[in-house]
């Protein structure tokens, strides 16, 4: 019953922030370098949690460190395959051109220079080569595996004995700290696109709900396809992982075309997001890399040969 009701906690206070992510440019006045940091926070949390805490957990599920990693590579994939046709992972806010001007002039790259001097932000140059429709369903897929990854996370925590109480807190906390970035991407396109308000903040409640749909879709799939051994949970596990891993990346290997001004800045950022992954994992009661005790061959007794 705890496991169905944290989900139920955990889904509503996403769908907050989601919701909060798509009002924050209304009330906040956010620049390019506070919005990279926090960024590359959240980027170091995904990346810790992806592989410390649910590639472990999938590969005590499906006890196979190739089953573990082939579904892995598959979540990267699939994440990788969504941005590449949807082309909506870019966080950037608006009327930030000249911020660029500001920045100290000393060691940057000619790239890095361009990139600063382009003339338009980011999110001025997106609303012109796509629609906020095309950003917004690539989103709601990313949304949906996230779903997915909370609830599989807190399942296979909730079948460890003495898990403790908060269950999937590594994954609740990237999904919380995470989506107000994407809604507020959603929301930058919109407004780009000269969309009304109205019709931002209905938009992005209807993006909200996607987190409590792949809770639900991952529930439904289990119950029907999960069998003995846990393989679907584990597998599930894995792919979420490698679609964090490919979220995570995304966020962290543009800084170091574009942002060396900020190396320190955003490499602080990102080890303190590691760091709290970590500090989570105290939370777990129960190490990954106890598996159930099967007989091995050399704990079995030896048989002598029958003539």
């Amino acid at each position: 019953m705890w496991p169905l009701l944290l989900l139920a906690i955990y889904s509503g206070l996403i769908v907050l922030a989601s919701l909060a992510g798509g009002w924050i440019p209304l009330f906040v006045r956010l620049t390019h370098t506070r919005l990279q940091i926090a960024i590359s926070f959240v980027a170091g949390l995904m990346l810790g949690v992806g592989l410390l805490h649910l590639l472990p957990h999938a590969w005590q599920k499906l006890r196979s460190i190739d089953g573990a990693a082939g579904w892995l590579m598959g979540g990267f994939l699939a994440m990788f395959f969504i941005q590449r046709f949807f082309h909506f992972h870019h966080h950037d806010v608006p009327d930030e051109a000249g911020e660029a001007t500001e920045e100290p002039a000393h060691d940057v790259s000619p790239s890095e220079h361009a990139h600063h001097h382009h003339g338009q932000t980011l999110a001025e140059q997106s609303a012109r080569r796509l629609s906020w429709t095309g950003a917004a369903l690539g989103l709601t897929l990313h949304t949906l595996i996230d779903g997915v990854a909370l609830a599989a996370s807190v399942r296979a925590e909730a079948g460890i004995a003495g898990a403790g109480a908060f269950l999937g807190l590594g994954t609740f906390l990237v999904i919380i700290l995470h989506k107000p970035f994407d809604a507020m991407a959603i929301g930058t396109l919109m407004a780009a696109g000269g969309w009304s308000r109205i019709s931002r903040h209905l938009v992005n409640g209807l993006f909200a709900l996607a987190i409590p749909l792949g809770v639900t879709l991952f529930d439904l799939a289990a119950n029907r396809l999960g069998g003995p051994g846990d393989q679907f949970l584990g597998s599930a596990l894995a792919f979420a992982a490698g679609s964090f891993l490919c979220i995570s990346t995304s966020d962290l290997l543009p800084e170091l075309q574009f942002h060396a001004h900020d190396r320190w800045k955003l490499s602080f950022a990102l080890l303190a997001g590691l760091g709290l992954s970590a500090l989570v994992g105290r939370f777990e009661t129960s190490g990954h890399d106890h598996l159930p005790h099967t007989p091995s061959a050399e704990s079995s007794p030896v048989r002598k040969p029958t003539p």
